[in-house]
């Protein structure tokens, strides 16, 4: 397995390794010995699979807050989506900013989304399912989020905020500007 922090240094790509031959592949998708030396140690505690119908459908950005935050290792287990997370640590120096890795069941890569970030992610093509697994449980009245398309933010999505497709609630999220502060940049960083 390869390890890229990318450019917002808590947030991973894990790229496996795919062994092959005429019958298929086989791939680890997690070692927890490699993820604690790479990543930190981290318990998962539940595992969640969406499906999206539609090509252009955006879900987020989702987070919990604290107590009940949620670190999340995303991977995409058929078609393709473009995955999501911006940082809502107060006082980090990447403060409102995002990163962004495309997530298909044929790389298999899969991206680590922290706690203290908010995720997301847009579809690209029809049929796609996610997995990811999670750090706590789902908890309702923890459950937040941050406006997809906040221009603050800026990110640069794969579909124009009028094909997008939406639930009602993540229409109605706030901007960054308005959310409350809850996680902050740890002293040791």
């Amino acid at each position: 397995m390869q390890f890229e922090r990318m450019t917002i240094p808590n947030v991973v790509l894990i790229t496996p390794k795919k062994f092959g031959d005429a019958r298929g592949y086989f791939m680890e998708t997690f070692r927890q010995n490699l993820f604690d030396a790479e990543v930190g140690s981290h318990t998962f505690v539940q595992e969640n699979r969406s499906f999206s119908a539609e090509a252009g459908t955006v879900r987020g950005l989702h987070f919990q807050l604290d107590p009940r935050a949620q670190g999340k290792l995303v991977s995409c287990i058929a078609g393709a989506l473009l995955d999501v997370a911006v940082d809502i640590r107060n006082g980090s120096p990447t403060f409102g900013k995002y990163v962004a890795a495309e997530l298909t069941a044929e790389n298999a890569c899969q991206l680590w989304v922290p706690p203290g970030f908010a995720h997301g992610f847009c579809t690209l093509k029809p049929d796609t399912v996610i997995s990811y697994k999670v750090t706590d449980y789902y908890s309702p009245e923890h459950d937040r989020g941050l406006l997809w398309n906040d221009p603050k933010i800026g990110i640069i999505w794969p579909i124009s905020s009028d094909r997008a497709v939406l639930s009602e609630k993540d229409r109605k999220q706030p901007a960054l500007a308005n959310l409350e502060a809850n996680f902050f940049m740890p002293e040791e960083q």
